[in-house]
């Protein structure tokens, strides 16, 4: 019996495939919507960071992206618990003091990464299609290592939920016919949504447990945080757009752009 070492003249070699992809489909549509809705958020993030009408004395609106507003330069009402520990920072937006914290977890969120890597850094842009770089790394190496740093940020995106429930609460104690109080709080309840159905809460649950008879309660919360994390995705869209648009809101409503009986 014959055997063909792995030198041999008749070992055949892997096909050379010239093109980027064989694909036929629209392969391109989906990175392209993901990274122009990316794009609006970061574009409209920047702008309402540097605007200062993100408070509505009276109805207690304020904007989710300046929220919570702990400096001096807060309007009185504004201020989280009348709290300014940030002191005198008049040359810094208030928003841009707590931004690193929900920026943050999403940015390293498991999701965000394989949107932001395809549609952004084309790594890669599709299911087989070939990407444009030719070394692979994986995120073993800095910037990407920082990614690991997720289940921390979970931990703040948890103060930022509970942020963005007192204030809607706040706002409906307040105002409980504006439309406003009701966008506040369903936009809470997204966050919520996509923030208790990462990956690193599912894991805290329950992720590393051998025995799950042994542990009922933790074993409830694992169920329901994975019923969550199922749908991690379209919460993360929803709680994208949702944040959006009640910022916008009531920028709109400190504006005078909208005002009552529709704020």
């Amino acid at each position: 019996m014959t055997q063909t070492t792995p030198d041999a003249p008749a070992r055949r070699q892997r096909a050379q495939i010239r093109v980027r992809t064989l694909r036929t489909d629209r392969w391109w549509l989906s990175p392209l919507l993901t990274f122009l809705g990316l794009s609006s958020f970061l574009v409209y993030g920047v702008w309402a960071i540097f605007d200062s009408s993100y408070y509505v004395p009276g109805s207690e609106y304020i904007a989710p992206f300046s929220s919570p507003c702990l400096a001096t330069s807060c309007p009185e009402g504004a201020r989280f618990l009348g709290l300014a520990p940030f002191g005198d920072w008049y040359a810094l937006p208030p928003g841009l003091l707590i931004l690193g914290l929900p920026g943050g977890f999403r940015l390293t969120c498991y999701y965000y990464r394989k949107a932001y890597y395809r549609s952004f850094w084309l790594s890669p842009a599709a299911c087989a299609v070939q990407e444009p770089h030719g070394k692979y790394t994986g995120e073993t190496r800095f910037p990407l290592i920082v990614q690991n740093i997720h289940r921390y940020f979970f931990y703040a995106a948890i103060l930022i939920g509970a942020v963005l429930t007192y204030d809607a609460i706040l706002a409906l104690a307040h105002t409980p016919t504006g439309l406003g109080s009701w966008i506040l709080l369903v936009n809470a309840a997204l966050i919520w949504c996509y923030t208790l159905g990462c990956h690193s809460c599912r894991h805290i649950t329950a992720g590393r447990l051998n025995h799950f008879s042994r542990h009922p309660l933790r074993y409830k919360a694992w169920t329901l945080v994975s019923k969550l994390n199922a749908r991690h995705q379209q919460f993360a869209w929803a709680s994208l757009f949702s944040v959006m648009g009640a910022d916008l809101y009531v920028r709109l409503v400190a504006k005078g752009i909208i005002a009552f009986p529709f704020a």
